[in-house]
């Protein structure tokens, strides 16, 4: 029974059909009561009068209804319309799963995330007794949001029969692809045990979880044949497909997973969906103590002095000393005590090799970075008289490794010259320029370092030996025990702290040992060298303490509200970690303005553009609230509530500003226009780039064309240039110049060249123009032309504070436009990411925070 547009269905106006399936239509309709839009199933006439149809439509509605989950779709109502029945449900944005994996293997942490929130799901209807024993893509929808919410509950099966039926059989009900007949369940996902014909309970739902999740992975079925007979044989002989069909290597604990819930005997299946849950929270970084999947967004309220920041940090903190947060594997609270007591951020922690003395380095009360040693016990610490400076690493033999000078070049990893100086005192003796970080070998003879050669980053042991090399980057070398192997951070994206734990050994054999974190920061050999314990999240305030075996075995050593940074662990196993308070605030400024306007929205604010109007900024958010893949919002300057454009990394608005350009950190990453008002997301197809860099991007000025860098896998960057209605990409500078301004026309791009010549590059092609590069200078960042095309706008780092200048391109004359500062500098590292308007009279700045505790942890297992 078809309905057209304006049926009234009791208070339910149709709108428009939805779509159509083994258990009827689906509509778009208004609730005229509550004035919200739903979705109505109504079950055609003809199938009213099959009291076995009907019972299983009720029975969806009824088992659906008595679940309350944000990973199962909610039922508001049922009732009839001339003889026909009809549920209504919430009504989702978004697509079916089935549609999803139509374009093959879905990227790992995303299919993880999926499988995730279907565990979740199923673990809430299985504790009300509710199988849902059809599970399969066409009943899984993916909101635009990102979560999976499981649909049709037409098959449930009372795990507990209900009393008032007391003559109800056990054996399932018969049908293929929900249709009556023998077997029920659909082809390809149904457990060996509903193929048997024989009573089926929560465990076929596993199977079938573990049936999608291979999928997801590998983008074929694993049991899929020509006809459903082989099908069904294969499901109940054959094993599944390796995994290493699989496009991306898949990490041992998550086949492990996929594995065990693909067990025949279903009593060799995990046996609830919960520890399922459990499972794969270790793997995505998420945890929650009732197995939920759990989102929020919470509205920033106005600037947050840093006392009150300190009040409520303090509370975290008192629960965190006091071992409540976790407990190790056997049982035993861990014991934490408190190290340091001031204000301000602490970007290493080493022991040294007595193991009761430590030393770190740390920038209290806004002073720059420098050495403090400390002893276990002692609540006072004493400066040891070496300022800028960050510690790198600490020898068995009492000699340190430096990082002098230190510049920030992502979140607490520093960039600087790398020195050696003794504990026991003395000048720091130079060693290597551009180092990230350093550990040295077992013996204290040699040093493992990560340093940036031309464009590419290194990882040496020792010195000058390569192992690996990435045009992303690396963080956190720690040599193992065994002084075989190296475990280090890697990073796909520079600038960002999302990464995944590596290991190399010295014949340059690298493999990955985790799965790749929104925020990844520390790193450390356990005392017997058998785990590489990290520190990882999804959001930049929600990092647990991790332990990953060589075989990829992950699991949870701690966690606490907030999150931790993990720095050291000693030969005993006790473990100096900090407890932190990240922020990344927002802060804006218009012509006239004497202080800041705090436009933060979260908690991990990066701005990314400003409207040609000055009115709206364009930013992302990074931190817990923002999802795995960032959010993009947009915001006006005047303070008004921001407004989500969806995930990505936002980079430029359109020239008119009715669009934003987005990044998506997916595999192979993707670039997705959104309106920022009413309209459709736009996807540009990927050429084959391996990685985009976020700046500098921008749109030509008629707003058909984007100007990006990016890099195909394993060559330099460079500046392309890409239609926004065909896609056709097409290169503009040669490999190695990524940085770039677009001319005021947006015919040339305006790039670097040897010797410091700067070149105007036709972005139709042609033969570059020597540009004299008078009045620049080597710390500059180029923002971008003012909208005369007269000067260049550009900053200058100056730790807790930036310069905007603006540089005339016919006098070469510097002005400085004004000093970017925030009033408040509790726990601020640095003033970046700055934005300005096209008549530079509207600036956006990010003031990074931290607030850190550094403590010492006994008892972690």
């Amino acid at each position: 029974m078809a309905l057209s547009a304006g049926t009234r269905l009791g208070p339910y106006e149709i709108l428009a059909p939805l779509g159509a399936g083994g258990m009827g239509e689906v509509y778009r309709a208004r609730d005229t009561r509550l004035g919200r839009e739903v979705a109505v199933k109504v079950l055609p006439t003809a199938y009213s009068a099959d009291p076995d149809r009907m019972r299983r439509f009720e029975q969806e509605a009824r088992s659906a209804a008595a679940l309350n989950h944000p990973n199962i779709v909610a039922i508001y109502d049922v009732g009839t319309h001339e003889g026909a029945s009809y549920v209504v449900s919430e009504l989702l944005e978004g697509m079916i799963l089935r549609e999803r994996l139509a374009g093959g293997a879905i990227p790992q942490r995303k299919a993880v995330d999926f499988a995730l929130d279907i565990a979740c799901g199923l673990a809430a209807a299985h504790a009300k007794g509710i199988a849902h024993r059809d599970l399969k893509p066409e009943n899984l929808f993916v909101t635009r949001d990102g979560r999976i919410k499981i649909l049709d509950f037409g098959l449930a099966k009372l795990i507990r029969p209900d009393a008032s039926e007391p003559g109800r059989s056990k054996a399932p009900t018969l049908g293929i692809d929900t249709d009556p007949g023998m077997i029920l369940g659909t082809v390809g996902y149904m457990a060996p045990e509903q193929v048997r014909g024989v009573p089926a309970d929560h465990r076929a739902d596993i199977f079938a979880l573990g049936a999608i999740l291979h999928e997801m992975l590998t983008g074929k079925r694993p049991f899929h044949r020509p006809t459903a007979v082989e099908t069904m044989n294969a499901i109940l002989k054959d094993d599944p497909p390796d995994l290493s069909v699989a496009p991306r290597p898949v990490p041992p604990a998550l086949e492990r997973i996929v594995l065990h819930c693909l067990e025949k005997d279903p009593a060799a299946r995990f046996q609830s969906a919960q520890d399922i849950a459990f499972n794969l929270e270790a793997l995505s970084g998420l945890s929650e103590p009732s197995g939920a999947v759990v989102r929020t967004a919470r509205a920033r309220r106005g600037l947050r002095p840093a006392l009150a920041v300190l009040a409520g940090f303090a509370v975290v903190l008192a629960a965190f000393a006091a071992g409540r947060a976790t407990q190790g594997r056997r049982g035993t609270a861990p014991e934490y005590r408190q190290l340091t007591f001031q204000k301000g951020p602490v970007f290493a922690a080493r022991f040294a090799p007595d193991g009761q003395t430590f030393v770190y380095a740390a920038a209290w009360e806004g002073g720059p970075c420098e050495l403090y040693l400390g002893r276990s016990g002692s609540p006072e610490s004493r400066s040891m008289g070496i300022r800028m400076a960050n510690l790198l690493a600490m020898s068995s033999s009492g000699e340190m490794a430096l990082c002098l000078g230190p510049r920030r070049a992502a979140a607490l990893v520093t960039r600087g010259t790398l020195a050696r100086v003794p504990l026991a005192g003395g000048a720091p003796r130079e060693i290597l320029a551009n180092v990230l970080g350093a550990d040295w070998s077992p013996d204290g003879s040699s040093l493992a370092v990560v340093r940036e050669a031309e464009g590419t980053f290194r990882l040496e042991y020792p010195i000058g030996t390569l192992l690996f090399e990435t045009r992303g980057w690396m963080s956190h070398p720690r040599v193992s025990p065994g002084g075989d192997m190296v475990a280090f951070l890697f990073h796909p994206a520079q600038g960002d702290d999302r990464g995944a734990v590596m290991v190399v050994d010295r014949a340059r054999k690298a493999r990955r040992l985790s799965p790749e974190w929104s925020t990844t920061g520390g790193l450390a050999w356990s005392a017997r060298g058998r785990e590489v314990w990290f520190t990882a999240g999804r959001g930049s305030g929600e990092r647990a303490l991790y332990a990953v075996s060589l075989s990829g075995d992950l699991r949870v050593v701690a966690r606490v509200p907030g999150g931790v940074t993990l720095h050291d662990i000693s030969r005993d196993g006790r473990v100096l970690l900090t407890s932190d308070d990240q922020r990344s605030d927002l802060c804006g400024l218009l012509a006239g303005d004497e202080t800041e306007r705090d436009l933060t929205w979260l908690d991990f604010s990066i701005p990314a553009d400003i409207s040609p109007d000055n009115k709206t900024v364009l930013f992302s958010e990074q931190g817990a609230a923002a999802g795995q893949l960032y959010s993009v919002f947009v915001r006006g300057m005047d303070g008004s509530p921001a407004t989500r454009l969806g995930d990505g990394q936002a980079l430029a608005f359109s020239p008119d500003a009715h669009a934003a350009l987005t990044l998506l950190y997916t595999t192979p990453p993707r670039l997705v226009i959104l309106p920022t008002g009413p309209g459709e997301a736009k996807w540009l197809p990927n050429p084959g780039f391996e990685r985009y860099r976020e700046y500098p991007v921008t749109w030509t000025p008629d707003g058909k064309s984007i100007v990006f860098p990016a890099g195909q896998s394993g060559r330099p960057l460079r500046c392309y240039v890409q239609s926004v209605e065909t896609g056709v990409t097409r290169a503009v500078t040669p490999e190695g110049f990524p940085d770039f301004v677009l001319s005021a026309r947006g015919d040339s791009v305006y790039a670097g060249g040897a010797g410091g010549t700067v070149w105007a590059y036709p972005v139709a092609g042609g033969k570059p123009t020597p540009l004299s590069a008078k009045g620049l200078e080597s710390e500059d960042h180029v923002l971008r032309l003012n909208k005369d095309g007269r000067s260049v706008y550009m900053f200058q780092e100056l730790g807790q504070s930036a310069k905007l200048v603006r540089l005339d391109l016919r006098t070469r004359q510097r002005s400085l436009v004004r000093e970017l500062r925030p009033t408040d500098t509790a726990g601020l590292v640095g003033v970046q990411t700055v934005v300005v308007s096209p008549d530079g009279q509207a600036v956006v700045f990010r003031a990074r925070r931290y607030l850190s505790r550094l403590y010492l942890a006994e008892g972690l297992q």
